[in-house]
């Protein structure tokens, strides 16, 4: 049996693309790019906020980018105060975890959304101590695909890569779960499909949350 599930946030726990396109369009706007569709923003994301701006000005034709300097102070400022925006949990999840705690398994959250949004995002929607431990882009660990994040979770709570499901909705995702020796699910929920995933490593693809519990003994 596991013992925790590592939760990726974007995509996975939370519906968020329309507060990611609400920032980011706002953030690149004034030099010429976009507005950008939420389907666009789906795969824009995944890597970070800075790569996320990097690929909204490419796709705006700025491929320097010379403005990207600007536009990332614009976008950390503007979703400081915004990234809760039409926000809301996936159907599903709330249920899943309440299952998973009832089980006794620890979970976490392992984001590349900046550390204090991905707080934000995860205590407002489902309550402050809900998460036993939260990971957001923080500086000293690599973001995802790098497995340091993982490993620091592994470290706090004391359990071995075999202990856990990783769970999440990007390619990167997987490679992450897969670097760190974790048995990875692909949610096709969320921003990408099911080609990408089984791409990117997974180990199974599942189409509601309420599957995660299917794998709990693998």
């Amino acid at each position: 049996m596991k013992k925790a599930v590592i939760f990726d946030l974007d995509g996975t726990l939370s519906d968020t693309i329309a507060s990611i396109k609400y920032c980011a369009d706002r953030a690149v706007g004034p030099f010429g790019c976009g507005p950008f569709t939420q389907r666009q923003y789906q795969y824009f994301v995944g890597d970070g906020a800075a790569n996320l701006i990097r690929r909204a000005l490419a796709a705006g034709g700025d491929e320097d980018p010379a403005h990207f300097e600007e536009a990332y102070a614009a976008y950390r400022e503007i979703f400081r105060e915004n990234c809760m925006y039409q926000v809301k949990p996936y159907e599903g999840i709330p249920q899943l975890l309440r299952d998973l705690k009832e089980k006794g398994l620890r979970i976490a959250v392992l984001s590349n959304k900046p550390h204090e949004e991905s707080v934000s995002v995860v205590e407002t929607l489902f309550g402050k101590g809900c998460f036993d431990f939260i990971q957001g882009q923080q500086e000293g660990i690599a973001i995802k695909p790098s497995p340091e994040g993982v490993f620091r979770i592994l470290d706090v709570f004391g359990l071995t890569a075999e202990d856990i499901l990783y769970l999440g909705d990007t390619a990167t995702d997987m490679k992450t779960g897969k670097r760190a020796g974790a048995f990875t699910l692909g949610a096709l929920w969320g921003f990408r499909d099911r080609e990408e995933l089984k791409g990117g490593g997974a180990d199974a693809v599942i189409e509601h949350p309420s599957q995660v519990l299917d794998y709990l003994a693998f």
